[in-house]
């Protein structure tokens, strides 16, 4: 058996999520489809994460095993692009190691999250309005403190099937792109389930005074869901780039 590496990028405005879902629609269950059928052959895909439904991806890994160990990488790029819907691309494949796993060898992965502080309708659809002032220095000052932090489970979906809630966060800031946009971004070895939107819900109520740089950190530091702040809606969710 070849394992392949496939990269690619959706918009995930319409499934439920990467994973296969037994109640609606996945990017997973789309690309094992179209690869079963070109490759006539029962194909399984595994993902480098798991995203939520409307999270979006600029960069997504997957790999898949199979028995014909000559494939035409470049073809078949081309032939997935050809039936995939179109808001899934593939970008290429090419043929790795054994051992190369798209989900356990990564290293890093980092997302962002984009906000917009005045009504514009054409940020609405990958972008979080909020109509309040934000204080982004103080912001990403505590963007920064995270860095530091090792238990991420005050962030951590309840009820996630989590081994741990070891995170191992690099870099976490807030970027502006214009004077009513910016985003969030964040690179971390893993990520928990729903942990980036916590996060930046969280951040968010420092930002407009909701709470304190103190109560910030304690919320963190508790490791109680509950305490930290609502999720951000997923729709200005991208995972931007995995590596390896």
């Amino acid at each position: 058996m070849q394992r392949y590496f496939i990269h690619l990028s959706y918009d995930g405005t319409r499934y439920h999520g990467w994973q296969v879902q037994p109640n609606g629609i996945s990017v997973q269950e789309v690309l094992q489809k179209s690869l079963s059928t070109l490759l006539r052959q029962g194909i399984e895909v595994v993902g480098a994460g798991r995203t939520d439904a409307g999270v979006h991806a600029r960069m997504m890994v997957a790999h898949f095993d199979c028995g014909q160990p000559s494939l035409d990488c470049g073809q078949l790029a081309y032939r997935l692009n050809r039936i995939l819907p179109q808001d899934i691309a593939v970008y290429r494949v090419e043929p790795v190691a054994a051992d190369k796993h798209a989900r356990f060898s990564a290293t890093s992965r980092t997302y962002h999250y984009y906000i917009h502080t005045y009504k514009n309708p054409f940020e609405r659809l990958y972008s979080c309005p909020l109509g309040y002032q934000l204080d982004f220095g103080l912001m990403n000052e505590a963007a920064e403190w995270l860095c530091g932090v090792e238990d991420f489970k005050a962030f951590c979906k309840a009820g996630a099937d989590v081994k741990t809630t070891l995170c191992h966060v690099t870099q976490a800031r807030w970027v502006r792109t214009s004077d009513t946009t910016w985003y969030f971004e964040i690179t971390a070895n893993r990520f928990l389930r729903n942990m980036v939107r916590a996060v930046v819900g969280t951040l968010v109520d420092l930002g407009r005074g909701k709470i304190s740089m103190e109560e910030f950190k304690k919320i963190v530091l508790s490791g109680t869901r509950s305490d930290a702040g609502e999720s951000m809606p997923g729709n200005a969710l991208f995972l931007e780039d995995i590596q390896y």
